[in-house]
């Protein structure tokens, strides 16, 4: 087991909401809706002086060909002062910028914010070492906890 594996590990035990980590994917239960969880999303990043580029149903788009999906919306947003550092670490990073955050209901009911760790994708391209990870895992983190907080 890696460093980065352990450190998650260990993230995951001390923050209580989060729930599961598997392969770079941060996983917070939500206790609203998919709207809800995703109006709370968009109103935080908003807040926090991050740029929302795009806001995605899934649900609603698979009912336009005729497919059923439980409701899954996607929103992606970001900011070059976070981007652009992990960029010039290692500019492959700006296939996974910028941020994404899924809100989804899983075949349980239960509603889930899920966003990439950003230390998975610093491992994922090289740049491990790179100073700007923490601060974007500490950015990601405080405003995914906000979104579920009651």
């Amino acid at each position: 087991m890696n460093i980065l594996r352990c450190i998650a590990m260990l993230a995951l035990l001390a923050y209580g909401p989060l729930s599961a980590a598997a392969d770079g994917l941060m996983m917070l239960k939500s206790p609203y809706s998919v709207t809800e969880t995703m109006n709370r999303l968009e109103e935080v990043v908003k807040k926090r002086d991050l740029n929302v580029f795009a806001r995605i149903d899934h649900a609603a788009s698979a009912a336009k060909v005729g497919k059923t999906l439980r409701p899954t919306e996607l929103l992606i947003f970001g900011n070059p002062q976070g981007g652009t550092p992990l960029m010039e670490c290692a500019q492959t990073a700006g296939i996974d910028l910028p941020l994404k955050a899924l809100v989804w209901q899983d075949e349980s009911s239960q509603v889930w914010l899920g966003y990439n760790d950003p230390a998975y994708l610093a491992q994922r391209h090289g740049a491990v070492s790179c100073p700007v990870v923490e601060n974007l895992r500490k950015v990601l983190a405080g405003v995914a906890e906000a979104v579920v907080a009651r």
